[in-house]
């Protein structure tokens, strides 16, 4: 007959009406929380550890951006497009967006090149670590153009969150302006970019057009003065400076704001625990998994720390396998007691 673990408590229960010892309780509990098939298999009923580390906001547009390509979109447009590929400036939100038909390194390399083209070299970009941004010719090109390339940790896409939530309320944009086959979406990518860069962003509460360009935008609906003057202001530069380090010190206030009061509310009820060189651990499974697949792979044993929350880990027994990861993928292996 066959038995599985049922918990520490349930398991002193059963155990108690039929014998006792002294270090029977903790016996018990660390016999079940060593057992290394059930923190396999067991699923994690609380929330991920590991606080959250937000992004200090840059001293001005343009210095720190974020670039993804968005999952393939069905169905295909007319003009055979499936992606978008976008660069967010983290500091005004103000975002450039483009309809491309594949995922590509070349297509993101074309992209960038386009983007200084008309706003001049970044100084970092921030991407996940997919093979289109990962590839020599691009970090190549980033080389020769003098920017950083700083990658996401892999599975953890609160590293550049403000990605993922700029495309969650794209695509909703989009598929309200698109006709009833939403083939068109393409077409309707522009409309929504021009509307989301020229409203006022919640997070900075700021317009991310006018921190871009230090200018209100002027839109289509918008009446203007027939009559135009050409005066020139001899202190136009200095009013235009002053102007935008007022934005950018109001949106950068703004940003730590907002930031420490999602991440109150994100640490609550959390854990945050850190890991030493040589402690055994097992890493959450990446891979599509099927019902009865086990959950966490490993034996891992750590060899680096990167930051508080970033681990290079290493398999015990196939040493070619190392990875890094992040402490919400980490499940900590406990050791069983001998006995004496």
């Amino acid at each position: 007959m066959k038995i599985y673990h049922v918990g520490p408590h349930k398991t002193v229960q059963k155990i108690q009406a039929r014998y006792y010892w002294d270090t029977m309780r903790s016996d018990i509990t660390n016999y079940i929380q060593s057992c290394f098939r059930c923190t396999q298999n067991n699923p994690v009923r609380r929330k991920p550890p590991g606080h959250l580390q937000s992004i200090e906001p840059p001293d001005g547009v343009w210095q720190l951006l974020a670039m993804d390509f968005h999952v393939p979109i069905f169905p295909t447009s007319q003009r055979g497009n499936k992606y978008i590929i976008s660069l967010t400036d983290i500091l005004s939100k103000f975002v450039i967006a483009k309809a491309v038909r594949d995922c590509t390194a070349t297509i993101a390399a074309r992209f960038i090149q386009e983007v200084i083209c008309k706003y001049g070299t970044p100084k970092c970009i921030l991407t996940d670590n997919g093979t289109h941004f990962t590839s020599n010719m691009l970090n190549e090109l980033f080389k020769r153009l003098g920017i950083v390339h700083m990658y996401s940790t892999p599975y953890h896409p609160q590293t550049n969150g403000q990605i993922e939530r700029f495309n969650s309320t794209m695509d909703s944009k989009i598929a309200s302006l698109s006709n009833s086959s939403r083939s068109d979406w393409d077409n309707q990518l522009p409309y929504v970019i021009f509307n989301y860069n020229t409203s006022s962003h919640s997070t900075t509460n700021t317009i991310p057009f006018e921190l871009m360009y230090g200018r209100s935008p002027i839109l289509p609906c918008d009446m203007q003065d027939p009559m135009v003057s050409l005066q020139i202001d001899p202190q136009y530069s200095t009013k235009l400076r002053e102007h935008i380090s007022s934005l950018t010190t109001n949106a950068q206030q703004n940003l730590r704001s907002i930031q420490q009061t999602y991440k109150t509310r994100f640490d609550a009820h959390r854990s945050n625990p850190s890991y030493a060189i040589n402690d055994l651990v097992l890493i959450k499974t990446s891979k599509p998994r099927r019902k009865f697949d086990v959950r966490h792979e490993g034996p891992y044993r750590i060899i680096q720390r990167l930051t508080n929350k970033t681990y290079i880990v290493q398999h015990v027994h196939l040493h070619h396998l190392t990875q890094q990861v992040t402490v919400d993928s980490i499940i900590p292996l406990i050791s069983r007691h001998t006995s004496t």
